[in-house]
């Protein structure tokens, strides 16, 4: 027997508008969300074919550096169009090391992610 991902989970203040922020940046067509037995509301963007992701509401603010973090890029395009288009959907810029082939950014409460090349199924290039 073995597990599988259904989501990768997300602690944040604001669920529904980092959901928003992540759909736009994803493309996922849809959100769902329900309460739990405390009141709070979760928000899970999924699309067809990929892993979703749940944003789960929490009090306090984010500290310190992720443990584990997103690695995305561009189905089309240049690496450095989808970091403007991402920067102007809400991210913050964090690394721009011309060593590396990926951009740090921080979505719009603080957590990292990586926007690498554009890529094929055969490339292994990971941040």
């Amino acid at each position: 027997m073995t597990s599988r991902i259904i989501a990768i989970t997300v602690d944040c203040r604001d669920s529904e508008s980092l959901a928003r922020f992540w759909c736009e940046a994803l493309g996922y067509p849809s959100t769902r969300r329900w309460m739990d037995a405390y009141g709070r509301e979760y928000v899970e963007a999924s699309a067809p074919g990929s892993t979703s992701l749940l944003f789960q509401p929490v009090d306090d603010r984010k500290s310190g550096k992720n443990r584990l973090h997103l690695d995305i890029a561009p189905s089309s395009g240049s690496r450095d169009d989808e970091v403007r288009r991402l920067l102007s959907l809400g991210a913050h810029r964090l690394s721009d090391d011309p060593n590396v082939p990926w951009v740090v950014l921080a979505d719009p409460e603080g957590n990292e992610f990586c926007v690498l090349p554009e890529r094929g199924a055969d490339d292994g290039t990971t941040a």
